[in-house]
């Protein structure tokens, strides 16, 4: 019974990083559900004229699904646009479920997460030799709660790398709690407001000073903060391009 649902990563704000399938399917669409609170609406502008737009910001979960439902018994091809990478934190699980439950077919296209695109920003690798091979992507309890062995005192720990979402409004007790899990007040953080967007704004500090500089900033949502000594100037060099190191497609020398 009609066609093939699908759920669009919008990538994290700047249109050119939709994906060209995304940008495609959002292009055929006749039904297209977005958040507008989060989705760049300049995402949606190659959507057809006439295709029906529903913003999702005030909607149910039932209301969602009901939509999607109507579209497809209605033989429309419906989208459902999410900000980033629908893996993240992204609530897609619960529409899935509700989808097979209701015997419709879907199919996820994945985009780009905003975790990805502040790195970019920033002009940093998050896993370097010598620093860190590990990323926690993480956030602080909310009304979603959190699992106590994923608190970030415990996850602090590893002194890892680590990307906070959903969390910059408590930036101080984040940063407070990050200290007593482990994490030396020295730590390099930054706080990246609406990555890849027109109006993105980095700040950088450390995890003693980046709360008081981030209120100075006026930001209180919409952004990650990123933690760790990948932040930093000095890192050991990879065996990669290491000419004393051969591997399968190079020999130690060459």
């Amino acid at each position: 019974m009609g066609k093939t649902v699908y759920f669009i990563g919008a990538g994290p704000g700047d249109p050119e990083l939709l994906t060209v399938k995304g940008k495609r399917l959002i292009g055929q669409a006749d039904v297209i559900l977005y958040t507008g609170s989060l989705v760049n609406p300049q995402i949606l502008e190659g959507a057809k004229p006439e295709a029906k737009a529903y913003d999702s910001a005030s909607m149910t979960l039932r209301q969602v699904v009901d939509v999607i439902r109507d579209g497809v018994e209605q033989e429309k091809q419906v989208v459902r646009v999410h900000t980033g990478d629908p893996s993240l934190y992204g609530a897609v699980r619960e529409q899935m479920a509700e989808l097979d439950r209701l015997g419709l077919a879907y199919e996820v296209v994945p985009g780009v997460s905003s975790f990805l695109a502040a790195a970019a920003s920033l002009k940093r690798e998050y896993t370097l030799p010598g620093v860190s091979q590990t990323v926690i992507l993480t956030r602080m309890e909310g009304r979603t709660g959190v699992p106590e062995k994923e608190r970030v005192e415990a996850l602090a720990s590893h002194q890892a790398t680590m990307v906070v979402f959903l969390s910059v409004g408590k930036i101080e007790e984040l940063c407070g709690r990050l200290q007593l899990g482990g994490y030396p007040e020295d730590t390099p953080a930054a706080v990246v407001y609406k990555a890849s967007w027109e109006d993105e704004k980095i700040v950088k500090g450390t995890l003693a000073d980046i709360a008081g500089k981030v209120k100075g900033a006026g930001i209180c949502r919409t952004a990650l903060v990123a933690v760790g000594r990948f932040l930093e100037g000095s890192f050991s060099l990879s065996r990669l391009y290491d000419e004393a190191f051969s591997h399968g497609y190079r020999k130690a020398g060459q």
